[in-house]
């Protein structure tokens, strides 16, 4: 891969403050639980850093409700656990003051919105699930079926732990190029607040060998729209900024991807 080590540093150290305060429905205690504060890395989950958020309300809440599973929601909208702690700022946070307000909830789990997460293992599946995704659209499956177990578990503990060094020894593997191929395909999804996300096949070369741009992208995903309304009206959204539309799609998959190898990229309107 054609390494920018800077930037894939500043993507890494992204973090996002959050507050999280008990659903006042759910407190059980004469006095209202103090917020609590967290300084949360963007490309985590939420399960991986809210122990002690669980902790600190579960004295409040009513006994039976103390076993049962948290789970959070912002202005209303229930929170998926299993997406990127900073695509869900983006996709539903963007604009608003920080730090982020978010509510706890122990009762009422929203089955039909949100998947349960009964445990690290759970997380640790689903992440390693959508990096063999990934690397089967770059790489034909080839990189990561060739990796012992314990590459696997270094790249869940190094995000797990928030170790750079520890993730991108490994991970450098997946981003590389194959015989000095490009990527076959490049691992993006979509997203609009409120709609299944879009995931469709490109490829990071045009028919005519040119570099496929995020502009491209769009025009493909979104065909409905020519290039020049998704130049007026499209603006999309990767770790907080705003990528110029004529960046090229192999640089942004190696340099901009979410540990699991996606590309996770938010539409907002103009």
């Amino acid at each position: 891969m054609a390494e920018d080590r800077e930037v894939m540093r500043e993507v890494w150290d992204g973090r996002l403050p959050v507050c999280f305060r008990l659903s006042v429905e759910e407190v059980n205690t004469v006095q209202q639980p103090d917020p609590f504060y967290l300084m949360v890395p963007r490309l985590t989950y939420f399960p991986l850093v809210t122990d002690k958020v669980q902790r600190h309300f579960s004295r409040h809440i009513s006994e039976p409700d103390q076993g049962a599973e948290m789970w959070l929601d912002y202005d209303g909208q229930p929170i998926k656990w299993h997406y990127p702690v900073g695509l869900l700022f983006d996709l539903y946070g963007l604009g608003s003051q920080l730090p982020w307000n978010l509510t706890v909830h122990f009762k009422n789990f929203p089955e039909e919105e949100l998947v349960h997460c009964p445990s690290r293992a759970a997380i640790e599946s689903h992440f390693m699930a959508t990096i063999k995704e990934a690397d089967f659209l770059k790489h034909r499956g080839m990189v990561i079926s060739a990796m012992q177990k314990k590459d696997h578990n270094q790249l869940w503990l190094g995000l797990q732990n928030d170790k750079f060094d520890q993730f991108w020894a490994i991970n450098r593997k997946l981003m590389e190029h194959t015989n000095d191929e490009l990527f076959k395909y490049i691992p993006y999804r979509l997203y609009q607040p409120d709609m299944p996300y879009i995931q469709r096949l490109v490829r990071p070369l045009s028919e005519k060998g040119e570099n496929t741009t995020l502009l491209d992208l769009l025009h493909v995903s979104l065909p409905k729209f020519s290039k020049e309304d998704i130049l007026d009206n499209v603006q999309i959204v990767a770790h907080g900024i705003k990528p110029p539309m004529d960046t090229p799609l192999q640089w942004m998959s190696e340099h901009l991807s979410y540990p699991d190898n996606f590309l996770h990229l938010c539409i907002h309107q103009t």
